[in-house]
């Protein structure tokens, strides 16, 4: 049975694949940090917007745990793939959320699928053992 290591590969990985993983994979990192981070230092703006989603404001540092220890398993290659998996959780929970409220599709119930599909698309580009996973190929 072959191990899944996702670190990158030298080979087969062209200068342009890498950086537009790292590109993609970046963004997440970003939006999620900003966001997991601001979870922790409310102002009034998010925590009318937590309670617009329907969650309390004592809801907000465990919110931004989680997504905090998720991202940070994300940008750390050896822990990258537990981290993509525990974000699409997370993106998951923020796409029932959004559904539940009747929220606008494209905008806010998809936001996250975005962010999902960027996610493993970065590791799908850079990680020829990922690849070979999801077809079928050893």
């Amino acid at each position: 049975m072959a191990t899944l290591s996702l670190s990158s590969q030298a080979a087969g990985i062209t200068k342009g694949r890498l950086w537009t993983s790292r590109i993609m994979g970046g963004i997440v990192i970003l939006f999620m940090l900003f966001d997991s981070i601001f979870k922790f230092f409310p102002n009034e703006e998010i925590v009318r917007g937590t309670m617009d989603l329907g969650y309390q404001s004592h809801h907000l540092p465990i919110l931004g745990t989680l997504g905090l220890v998720s991202i940070l398993l994300y940008a750390y290659r050896r822990t990258e793939l537990i981290g993509a998996i525990l974000l699409t959780g997370y993106f998951g929970g923020a796409v029932a959320t959004h559904v539940r409220l009747d929220n606008p599709l494209f905008s806010h119930v998809l936001f996250s699928v975005y962010l999902g599909i960027l996610a493993w698309g970065a590791l799908w580009l850079r990680n020829n053992k990922l690849r070979s996973l999801f077809s079928g190929k050893e």
